[in-house]
Order: C-alpha cells, then sequence, then structure tokens
C-alpha cells in the first residue's frame, strides 16, 4: 500500500514535469525559477542550454539579509525577493524571462514573487 505522503509527492513531481514541459530558458530568455519551504523562498535565473545558473538568491542569504525586516509576512519577504533579484538580473543585462512555478499554484508567495520581479522592471 501506497502511503498518503508518496502519493503527495508523485502527484506535486506530476505537476513539476507538466509546467517544466512547457517552459525552456535560453541564452538570450533565462528561466526564473522559484521554489519555497517552509520559511524560505528562493528564485534562480537558470539558461537550461548551457545548464548554467546566471544568479540565484533566497531569503535566507547572506547578500538579501539586511534587506529585510524580521517582523515581516513571508509574502512581504518573497516580494522583496522578486524585487532584488529583478535588480540582479537588470544589472546583468537580463530584461526578460519565462517564469516557472514549479509545482507551485500561482498565489501567494509565488504571485508576491512575480509580482515584485516585475515592479523592477523584469518582463515575462
Amino acid at each position: 500500500m501506497v502511503s498518503k505522503i508518496k502519493k503527495k509527492a508523485a502527484r506535486a513531481m506530476k505537476r513539476r514535469r507538466r509546467v517544466r514541459g512547457k517552459i525552456i530558458g535560453t541564452s538570450k530568455i533565462p528561466r526564473l525559477t522559484v521554489s519555497k519551504s517552509l520559511n524560505n523562498m528562493y528564485m534562480q535565473i537558470v539558461d537550461d542550454y548551457k545548464n548554467v545558473t546566471l544568479l540565484g538568491l533566497a531569503t535566507n542569504s547572506k547578500d538579501f539579509g539586511g534587506k529585510i525586516d524580521k517582523d515581516g509576512s513571508k509574502v512581504d519577504k518573497a516580494k522583496k525577493l522578486g524585487q532584488a533579484v529583478a535588480g540582479l538580473a537588470i544589472e546583468k543585462g537580463i530584461e526578460k524571462v519565462v517564469f516557472d512555478r514549479n509545482q507551485y499554484r500561482y498565489h501567494g508567495r509565488i504571485k508576491a514573487a512575480a509580482d515584485g520581479a516585475r515592479e523592477k522592471g523584469l518582463k515575462f
């Protein structure tokens, strides 16, 4: 008998493959991927053809630590993370990306991170 946790993980993997099957990052238009844990959020810009991570940032990284307030909500931190990633991307000359939400719904922290990146000038 398959446990409930294994079924849930299998459904998540199926959603991830379905989303990633439609998205690919190139040198001109890389992929902006988002993942989250219970307390933190992670964003990376990836070139899939070269298999290279162009830049990455997380809410618990040292580069981002001074830009957040400890009392803010997770959604606020996600929005600030999106803004910070967009700022770094524009500095590197990346203006347009393809958004990869992984297996997560476009809701809450995922939406806040995407909106923050758009506010700073990153185009999806």
